[in-house]
């Protein structure tokens, strides 16, 4: 530790931090416009220059280290002149657009220039003009503005892995843009919009919609992948106009997904369903709430009475804990005990042991501490984008990172093995047996047909040999239909090598729908209930035709059905064809409710705008409907009464390390989903920008 003093307060610091972090520690305020805190330092906008003693010249704060005895002055007459005459160097090409720019009233170069700018201008040279670049979707640029901060460059580089774009020129001629006219396609290129301290880079979604300070700022969680990042959503006269991060250094940091900031876009979509509508002789009519209920309780009565156990009851597992826990709770208070929201999964052998809860079993902080990782059936990059970057920065300090898939995918390090032809199932096989055999284990009968290579054997190595090693089982092996032996196979490997194992969730609260006990019990599975004549169905949250791993199968499992009730916060005509009530509900944006994200953490939010017209909050709806339906214990309140009882329940979790199975090694031709980042829900396949992303395209169907 060193005492450094700055504008006479003496601040004790560890030798070698830079001087700018030291200040903001202490929050002493120094300008700045190049430096930020996640990237590295380029020290070229010159802002942040400030007066050392000692120093013939001032010093940027950004790259000057402390030492012991270091006297600054941020506020001197030298340090202000020093300040001043880049703040005017960089107002000289600078366009006088403010009124028009959509960073007006929440630009760093704007309220910079208020303490160190002059009212006029010395120079009368004419202004350069730059053409903008035309990057796609999400992103609009306006680069006669840009100041040439290089950190939308930095970014692309350091921390969306991808050099998208970069600086051509020199001096004032300099220009940042894409080498080749060519789209920003990094599944986290909104940030740079949040980057840019001018108006060079914009929100194209959020152009011209609102003025930054007619907007109401709501904090919310992130509705769509595991990680549960934080968000600020804002608002203007009750519609929800963007969606930006909320710091969260143990979760998403500075950062957030372009799923999760552009996906509200479907909130205001012309497809939002606003007021409950019933089928009556094949014709759809809109009615109040309460014919809705009293038709939909009518139907489904009718249904108990002929037999209760051809009902089914599906759920989004991106629904709130307390909307899962009432819809299971009704459920069963009728007697219906065939629920699920595992719509993605083909293989539930697993499910006779007990339910496998998929938890990331260490915390995200300690991803980038991982010595190696091996990644199991996942294009992580595009599944969970968040834990993505924390498992590039634990390869950029050095980790080795491994994947087995049924196909080779682009991923934004390195990885230290080579895509295998061999398929996932004879791939972990190799592996296991690497790893049994490290350990001199041969009883494995099962297993002795298999012939590790030397990769697999130097992959194991490096698992045991490592001080933290993980693996992780994403989507692509979660699809697969012979899920299980993946599970099997991996729990091998961990357990071998003395490893954790994490089978990852991918919704918003898949790990919420276990807590609740939002799984089959007694009754049938996802697959089983399309598979089956059910005659009826209560659908939450979810569009069956595409939200599952066999969505025709489920859509003519719909079509066969009796009766069937959607609640839904969207219409469509697929849901017209089969359904017979549709009853609108909020979006996240609208309801209150708690998310329990990969690592378990439970995240309660509250409601930042009202309901899109009659739409009400689900859990309201499930409220009343039960009561409509004489079910008992539905006298709740408020969110906080459902998540009180919610806590009171302990998911049950299953070894499957212990689990029998039989290797079927001649299945090398099975079927694996790999769903588009864009599709995963309803939200999503709404938001209209999102879907015009290269990403929103890729094939969804895969050989395993």
């Amino acid at each position: 530790m060193v005492k450094v003093e700055i504008n006479g307060q003496v601040i004790e610091a560890h030798e070698g931090d830079m001087l700018i972090d030291v200040a903001d520690g202490a929050h002493i305020s120094i300008p700045r416009f190049c430096y930020h805190k996640k990237l590295s330092i380029a020290a070229n906008c010159r802002m942040c220059l400030v007066e050392v003693e000692g120093a013939w010249k001032a010093l940027p704060a950004c790259a000057t280290p402390v030492t012991d005895g270091m006297k600054v002055h941020t506020k001197s007459a030298k340090a202000i002149a020093a300040q001043k005459s880049v703040m005017e160097f960089l107002l000289i090409n600078h366009p006088l657009d403010c009124p028009i720019c959509d960073q007006g009233g929440e630009c760093e170069l704007q309220d910079v220039s208020m303490d160190y700018g002059d009212d006029v201008s010395r120079y009368h040279e004419a202004k350069r003009v730059v053409s903008d670049r035309n990057t796609g979707s999400l992103i609009k640029t306006e680069m006669t503005r840009c100041i040439h901060c290089t950190r939308c460059v930095r970014f692309g580089q350091e921390i969306a892995g991808m050099m998208e774009l970069g600086a051509t020129g020199r001096s004032e001629w300099m220009e940042i843009g894409t080498y080749i006219e060519k789209s920003i396609d990094s599944e986290m290129s909104g940030n740079m919009i949040d980057l840019c301290p001018v108006g060079a880079l914009t929100s194209k979604p959020f152009r011209y919609t609102a003025r930054s300070w007619e907007l109401k700022a709501h904090n919310a969680i992130a509705p769509h992948d595991s990680i549960g990042s934080h968000i600020i959503i804002h608002s203007k006269n009750n519609e929800v106009k963007r969606v930006v991060p909320r710091e969260n250094e143990a979760i998403n940091e500075v950062w957030l997904s372009d799923r999760d900031r552009f996906s509200y876009e479907a909130i205001n979509s012309e497809q939002r369903l606003t007021q409950p509508m019933i089928k009556q002789n094949g014709f759809w009519n809109v009615v109040d709430w309460e014919t809705a209920l009293q038709f939909a309780a009518e139907g489904l009565q009718g249904l108990i009475a002929e037999s209760v156990n051809d009902i089914g009851v599906l759920a989004g597992a991106n629904s709130t804990l307390e909307e899962l826990h009432l819809l299971q709770k009704l459920a069963r208070g009728l007697g219906i005990e065939n629920l699920d929201h595992r719509h993605r999964q083909s293989d539930f052998s697993l499910d006779a042991l007990g339910f496998n809860q998929p938890t990331l079993t260490i915390s995200l902080a300690e991803v980038e501490t991982l010595n190696s990782v091996l990644m199991v059936g996942t294009y992580l990059r595009k599944e969970l984008p968040i834990l993505n970057h924390r498992v590039r920065k634990a390869v950029l300090n050095g980790a080795k990172a491994f994947v087995v898939n049924p196909e080779s995918l682009d991923y934004n390090y390195k990885l230290a093995n080579t895509h295998s032809e061999l398929g996932m199932i004879k791939e972990l096989s190799g592996l296991a047996k690497a790893a049994l055999g490290l350990n001199n284990k041969t009883d494995q009968a099962w297993l002795n047909t298999i012939q590790p290579t030397d990769q697999h054997i130097k992959m194991v190595e490096n698992l045991k040999q490592s001080e933290q090693s993980a693996l992780f089982l994403g989507q692509l092996a979660q699809s697969h239909t012979d899920y299980t032996v993946i599970q099997k196979l991996a729990a091998i490997i961990a357990t071998e090598t003395q490893s954790s194992l994490s089978i990852l969730p991918m919704s918003a609260n898949e790990v919420g729908a276990h807590l609740v006990r939002f799984v089959p019990r007694n009754g049938l599975n996802s697959m089983q209930m399309i598979q089956a004549e059910m005659k009826g169905f209560i659908n939450l949250n979810i569009e069956p035709e595409s939200d599952f791993t066999q969505g025709n199968l489920a859509l003519a499992a719909m079509q066969k059905a009796q009766f069937v009730i959607n609640l839904t916060a969207f219409d469509s005509a697929a849901q017209r064809d089969y359904a017979n009530v549709l009853l609108p509900i909020a979006t996240f944006a609208e309801t209150a409710g708690t998310f329990v994200n990969a690592n378990g953490l439970k995240q309660s939010f509250k409601m930042s705008v009202e309901p899109k017209g009659d739409a009400k909050a689900a859990w309201k709806v499930l409220r009343v409907f039960a009561n409509v339906l004489n079910v008992d214990g539905f006298e709740y309140t408020h969110t906080n009464e459902v998540l009180r009882e919610v806590l009171d329940n302990v998911a049950t979790q299953v070894d499957f390390s212990k689990a029998i199975c039989i290797l079927p090694m001649q299945n090398n031709d099975a079927i694996v989903q790999r769903v588009s980042p864009y599709a995963i829900d309803s939200l999503v396949r709404r938001a209209a920008s999102l879907q015009a992303t290269p990403d929103a395209n890729f094939a969804t169907m895969e050989r395993g």
